[in-house]
């Protein structure tokens, strides 16, 4: 089987979010799926199945499968595009979570389009308070993650996690966010529930904040920056009830499995 490992949202490896992807010529057990995954112990490996002129696509962190994967979408993409004679410029996937998405390819930008996320108001719980250091301002449900809001581009840099209470909460994972100095908006985002304790760059968390902060800051298109250790970036729109969320990838790896 082959695999590739693409850093995604950034222009260079060693950056940005790393992630592999299988292609396969017809499914294979998920349990399968789920053992490659955790061996290659990433924050999500992609595979997908060619369906006529779609890609059905199907994505798994080392401890479970999840409805939506921005960066590994963003990886496969770039795998068909340039190593498995994708000739369009517009890839359509099949995802039985989250519908289909498609990503456009403009030179060397890919972009996105996945469906918005609704997000709700929430109490700030003593449970969520008490997984980090800092107090956030406000707090927010969406379909599968909780989003807090800080004051500013610091206090999400140097704000200090406990995982072990993160993953007690209820949720995928929570995204941490406030204004940015350099850009509109910045984050973080915690998993430890989902197997993965800090996630470099995510871009489903863009589909919860890009409505939030298009609507704070009164305008649809927006740059945003994932404070994490790898640093990702990505350039975002909001289209009513879908965003576009865009970005760079590189080729880090190629190579073949054998189980």
């Amino acid at each position: 089987m082959k695999i590739y490992q693409i850093d995604a949202f950034t222009k260079s490896v060693f950056s940005g979010n790393p992630a592999a992807v299988c292609p396969l010529e017809e499914w294979i057990s998920d349990e399968i799926m789920l053992k490659i995954a955790a061996e290659n112990n990433l924050a999500e490996t992609a595979f997908y199945v060619k369906n006529g002129d779609k890609y059905e696509i199907r994505w798994f962190t080392p401890k479970v499968e999840v409805d939506l994967c921005g960066h590994a979408t963003l990886a496969a993409a770039y795998v068909l595009f340039h190593y498995e004679n994708h000739s369009d410029s517009v890839i359509t996937f099949q995802s039985p979570r989250s519908g289909d998405l498609t990503v456009t390819k403009e030179g060397d930008l890919l972009s996105l389009n996945f469906p918005v996320d609704k997000l709700e108001p929430i109490p700030l719980t003593n449970e969520i308070l008490d997984a980090f250091d800092s107090k956030p301002q406000l707090a927010f449900k969406g379909k599968t993650d909780y989003m807090l809001v800080f004051n500013n581009e610091e206090e999400i840099l140097n704000l200090k996690p406990n995982f072990e209470k993160i993953s007690k909460l209820n949720v995928r994972g929570v995204i941490v966010t406030a204004q940015g100095d350099n850009s509109d908006f910045v984050s973080r985002f915690f998993a430890p529930q989902s197997g993965v304790n800090e996630d470099p760059v995510t871009g489903s968390a863009h589909t919860t904040l890009i409505p939030y902060w298009a609507k704070e800051l009164n305008k649809t298109s927006l740059s945003a920056i994932q404070l994490s250790e790898r640093k990702g970036y990505l350039d975002c729109e909001l289209l009513e009830n879908r965003v576009r969320i865009s970005g760079y990838a590189a080729c880090y790896l190629i190579g073949n499995l054998f189980i």
